[in-house]
């Protein structure tokens, strides 16, 4: 995995986003956006909920 500080990730996502709005439509960016928001919600339940059931072992 690439260890990047905080700085550099969020300099790293933010080009990204650049990159993406300069060549998807709208429509695109508004699907990919929801996908992401999705993802992000997804991983954060997933970890809380391992971390709970760890806890009731």
């Amino acid at each position: 995995m690439i260890t990047l500080n905080s700085c550099e990730l969020v300099t790293y996502i933010s080009s990204i986003a650049c990159v993406l709005s300069k060549n998807c439509s709208s429509e695109e960016l508004e699907l990919l956006a929801a996908i992401f928001s999705q993802l992000g919600d997804t991983l954060a339940t997933i970890l809380v909920n391992e971390a709970n059931c760890k806890a009731d072992d």
